[in-house]
């Protein structure tokens, strides 16, 4: 009678107990996320740094007279010959600062958004998977790409003048908010949403199905870090190949002469007029390069430090 007795008090004590271990656990995945995506971001950027240079340069470049460069080679050949070898570094320390808190930010939030749609066996449905992406690229655009790319793009334009009028990136930022206001840091928000929402969808998706595809049956199977380089370059080529046009498009809403542009659709259609489809696709394969790279290793770092976490982070 009295084992009888103590059941239900037992059983309410073991929900407690389980139920408030959950509650962190699901807050904790996401710290980690944060964490991980930020040591991630920094070590990446810094490996990779030059392809965005190159990409960006492409990207600025118009027809005509004004044309700079005549591919990646000529590119790479005239900023080391008129600066050197850390030419193709410059505005590296704007994406340092920068990277890591976008990192931050998109493996926090895919892990938080991981956390509430996941089903009972901790998998998410194909879906889902793109939801979970898609939330990251549009927190990461909102809290950190933007007006870090706005200003990656303005100083890698300005080097592109007879005179740059920018001596570093406090002055450069205190320049542009000068000049544009606060709101001048946020050029192309619209580009960006659309860009990085759709890339972290692709990318988020591409990578979770390579995962659940590869474990088969067993969804606890661990996946080696050389196949999730593999997979994250796929995932890389995949978003590349989708969203150019909005990368594209996005850099020229950030650039210096971004004025002549009404919005993000203006700078679409005036693309489109004046340069036709194929400058939608302009820096495509430096982009290809350096995001193939990226994706491979950003994903490789993150599973590693997730890793090293679990072990030590409970």
């Amino acid at each position: 009678m009295a084992a009888n007795n103590s059941s239900p008090f037992l059983y309410r004590r073991w929900m407690m107990n389980n139920s408030a271990a959950a509650t962190p656990a699901a807050g904790s995945k996401g710290l980690k996320g944060i964490v991980a995506g930020g040591i991630t971001g920094g070590i990446e950027i810094c490996i990779t740094f030059p392809t965005e240079y190159v990409k960006t340069q492409l990207q600025l470049d118009e027809k005509g007279d004004r044309k700079k460069y005549n591919g990646i080679i000529d590119c790479v050949k005239k900023t080391v010959q008129e600066r050197g070898v850390f030419g193709l570094y410059r505005g590296l320390s704007v994406l340092i600062y920068g990277s890591i808190p976008k990192s931050a930010v998109r493996f926090g939030t895919f892990e938080q958004l991981k956390t509430f749609l996941q089903n009972e066996n901790n998998q998410l449905t194909p879906i889902n998977r793109l939801l979970c992406g898609l939330g990251a690229g549009v927190g990461e655009a909102i809290f950190a790409v933007t007006p870090m790319e706005t200003i990656k793009v303005k100083f890698i334009n300005d080097q592109r003048l007879a005179t740059p009028q920018y001596r570093g990136f406090l002055h450069g930022v205190t320049t542009i908010v000068k000049t544009e206001g606060f709101g001048g840091l946020y050029k192309g928000l619209t580009a960006t949403i659309l860009k990085q929402g759709t890339n972290q969808a692709m990318r988020f998706g591409v990578m979770e199905t390579l995962k659940d595809w590869y474990r088969g049956d067993d969804p606890n199977k661990s996946v080696p870090k050389p196949v999730i380089g593999v997979f994250g370059a796929f995932a890389g080529f995949v978003s590349v190949m989708g969203n150019t046009p909005l990368d594209v498009v996005k850099t020229r809403m950030q650039g210096l002469e971004a004025a002549k542009y009404k919005n993000t659709f203006d700078c679409m259609r005036l693309v489109f007029v004046n340069e036709g489809v194929k400058a939608f696709y302009k820096g495509t394969i430096p982009r290809l390069s350096r995001v193939c790279l990226d994706v491979a290793i950003t994903f490789m770092l993150y599973e590693t430090i997730i890793d090293v976490f679990n072990k030590v982070w409970h």
